[in-house]
């Protein structure tokens, strides 16, 4: 975790003729060579920056926290979902079918469900094998249909 108080002391490296230091610290490097090779931006990007500090510190450390961050890289925030037990995504999947009058293909299932392709294809195998479940094609775009008959 980086802090504000280090990117502060970096920052007044620009008084030893070194501007950017406080921005390769937080992960900038584009813009931490630009400062560098240019005083600051000529010392104006730099005076700047004392009001900016407090944000790119907490932005880069929100980066950093995230699972996804690679050095460099932009992140891509993932919103946490709890895996749901077979008979959770079960009853969602009847659920998403009875809302469109019994019929359901893997993919509106994993829309509905928010799970992944594999396991809404085995749950709905799993039915069908216990008899809950028809599989059928639907006639227009080959799809594979899952109905459910008492629906």
């Amino acid at each position: 975790m980086n802090t504000k108080g280090t990117a502060y002391l970096l920052w007044l490296s620009i008084f030893l003729g070194i501007g950017g230091l406080h921005r390769f610290y937080n992960g900038k490097m584009l813009t931490g060579l630009l400062w560098l090779l240019t005083g600051g931006l000529f010392g104006v990007g730099q005076l700047i920056d004392l009001l900016l500090i407090p944000d790119m510190v907490d932005s880069h450390n929100r980066r950093r926290s995230s699972s996804l961050y690679l050095p460099g890289q932009p992140t891509i925030s993932q919103p946490v979902v709890a895996k749901l037990t077979d008979k959770q995504l079960q009853l969602q999947l009847i659920k998403a079918a009875q809302a469109r009058g019994g019929k359901i293909s893997v993919t509106q299932g994993v829309l509905d469900t928010g799970a992944d392709f594999p396991e809404v294809e085995t749950a709905l195998m799993g039915l069908a094998k216990k008899g809950h479940v028809d599989i059928q094609n639907d006639a227009r775009s080959g799809v594979v249909v899952y109905t459910f008959p008492e629906l």
